[in-house]
């Protein structure tokens, strides 16, 4: 596995970028792209809808077609932000003007044998992102078949790096486990916030002062953990004392065994993500 953290400057060298779907995750990367220098000119969007056509004029002043057409011949590379469910029809009309095209791949679970099929091309790279992408905080991983070459690794590396952090993946199936833990898993940090702020509700503090607590409590937490080189359980450690407030906390949540259903809710997410594949990959 390969971590990209820093991300590369030279945006201006990119080619020419299409876009199938222009929906929160293009969005995300669109905007990222733009805010370095790429000029809206060096896109051609495909989004069917109406509103979303609009909506990408109005932030972007990128003039999306309602369809595949000729303009995308001039794209070396593809992001494909479709739903799982629609990539294959979608794939019909683009196929005849993607000849050579890198492909990238944003759409959860559909494995790159079926793109690699839908499209006639092996140079496909499949991402799954999270929704922290959309503020430049994302966790993004990457799986290259083999006919992606180092070039075209860094290509896709430019395009991504405005959404936040790149991690490369050496198996593809790895991208279930990534799924359920970093693509998921901004829900899952939701769900403990929703929790946390509805227990200092519960408990006397406002709905305001609550939820500043619970959001400021898990940016800290978080931000200590990444800067640090102790694992979590040591942190965590340091902050239960035997007999305070924390040690009756973790022992309630364990004698609960909230970590061992947190384990088993993730094994859902990631079987989940591999019945998608199945599902919609045909």
């Amino acid at each position: 596995m390969t971590l990209q953290s820093t991300p590369p400057s030279d945006t201006a060298a990119l080619p020419p970028i299409g876009f199938i779907g222009g929906g929160n995750m293009a969005s995300a990367i669109l905007g990222g792209l733009i805010r370095q220098g790429v000029p809206a000119s060096a896109f051609e969007v495909v989004e069917p809808f109406e509103e979303a056509r609009q909506r990408l004029a109005r932030d972007f002043g990128i003039a999306a077609m309602a369809q595949a057409g000729a303009a995308l011949a001039r794209c070396e590379l593809l992001v494909w932000a479709v739903k799982p469910q629609m990539f294959a029809e979608a794939a019909q009309p683009v196929r005849e003007h993607a000849a050579g095209a890198l492909h990238l791949s944003v759409a959860a679970g559909i494995p790159s044998q079926s793109i690699a099929r839908w499209l006639g091309s092996e140079r496909i790279v499949r991402a799954m992102p999270n929704t922290p992408a959309l503020i430049g905080q994302g966790m993004t991983a990457l799986f290259a078949r083999d006919g992606v070459e180092g070039a075209a690794r860094g290509m896709v590396e430019q395009v991504l790096a405005p959404t936040g952090q790149l991690l490369w993946v050496d198996a593809e199936g790895d991208l279930d486990a990534v799924t359920a833990m970093s693509g998921s898993g901004p829900a899952y940090v939701f769900y403990f916030i929703e929790a946390m702020t509805e227990a200092g509700i519960d408990m006397g503090l406002t709905p305001e002062q609550a939820h500043q607590l619970a959001v400021g409590t898990f940016t800290g937490a978080s931000a200590l953990a990444s800067g640090s080189d102790e694992p979590p359980s040591v942190l965590r450690q340091r902050v239960t004392s035997k007999g305070g407030t924390t040690y009756a906390a973790i022992t309630s949540m364990e004698g609960a065994q909230v970590k061992e259903k947190f384990k088993d809710a993730m094994r859902a997410a990631q079987a989940r993500a591999r019945e998608l594949g199945e599902e919609f990959g045909k």
